[in-house]
């Protein structure tokens, strides 16, 4: 997820979305969930295998997150849901990494790459991976999640803002693999240079904190990044609607409005406006998603180079 603050430095912004800071809540112990399966993963990435000890260590490192950033989803232990591996075109990122030489696996807006250390678990090579988000400190809080260090984790983290063309310029789609040869990972501080060159791309809960027009913006900078290979693949999830339009949600005290795609616009925005039209196969699926009474629309997407 993506935040910044604003140029008065009064509000804290999430995308397009700004609140006032004394409107943020303190974070609540009792939004503490995690299900067998995150624990098993977490245990093993951790090697912590008591149940008390491993909630304290997460909780240690949520409260370091939400003073960089007070996220949502920080405060609801979103960032511990392995939100790639819920998607359907998860089995196509993981046939990438196991079957494709060289690909890269980018996760845009990955808060402390928690979806780039489970599909590394799952055989994606780590040192083809690489987690990007806004605030530098996640990078460092990712390493403290996992216990790991740069030394012994491989993966990459490029900070930065997704809409600054110093990081993510806007080119066409690829349609011939670069000649180039390819930067060293490692070094890199933008991901310009690795324009046409990246085989899958996974941004969830990201682009419904952004305007139409920006959506729109950031779809034709990841497009930019895809490799031209079939098979190539953009996914994620997201807030929809059955039909498109503004969804105004009741968020630290105040209210909040977010513009959201419905399947069909979605569709007709990458195949056709983002891509020429046929180039690429796009697959949506639209659940209505009901967390303890609260219900809400949530697009699962993916975008295959044909």
């Amino acid at each position: 997820m993506l935040a910044t603050r604003s140029n008065t430095q009064s509000n804290i912004s999430f995308g397009d979305i700004s609140v006032n800071p004394d409107n943020v809540p303190t974070l609540q112990e009792q939004y503490y969930k995690i299900t067998p399966e995150q624990a098993e993963f977490f245990k093993q990435q951790t090697g912590i295998t008591d149940n008390e000890e491993l909630k304290r260590h997460i909780l240690a490192v949520q409260t370091e997150a939400y003073k960089v950033a007070p996220y949502p989803c920080i405060m609801g232990f979103v960032f511990l849901s392995l939100l790639l591996t819920r998607l359907p075109a998860c089995k196509d990122v993981m046939k990438i990494g196991h079957t494709r030489k060289g690909a890269i696996l980018l996760d845009i807006g990955c808060c402390v790459g928690t979806d780039i250390r489970k599909a590394v678990a799952d055989g994606f090579p780590a040192e083809r991976t690489i987690g990007s988000d806004i605030h530098p400190e996640f990078g460092e809080l990712g390493h403290k999640l996992f216990r790991t260090t740069p030394e012994t984790f491989a993966g990459h983290f490029i900070p930065g803002d997704a809409l600054d063309s110093t990081l993510l310029s806007v080119v066409e789609p690829f349609t011939v693999v670069p000649d180039s040869l390819e930067p060293e990972l490692k070094t890199l501080t933008s991901l310009n240079p690795l324009h046409g060159r990246i085989s899958a791309i996974h941004a969830s809960n990201f682009f419904h904190l952004f305007s139409e027009s920006k959506q729109l913006h950031l779809a034709r900078a990841l497009a930019g990044l895809l490799s031209p290979v079939p098979g190539s693949i953009i996914c994620g999830g997201n807030w929809g609607l059955p039909e498109k339009g503004t969804m105004v949600e009741r968020l630290f005290n105040g209210s909040l409005e977010l513009f959201c795609h419905s399947p069909q616009t979605w569709t007709e925005m990458w195949d056709g406006v983002v891509f020429p039209k046929g180039c690429v196969e796009v697959d949506t699926l639209l659940i209505e998603v009901d967390m303890e009474g609260y219900k809400f629309w949530y697009m699962l997407w993916s975008v295959k180079r044909l």
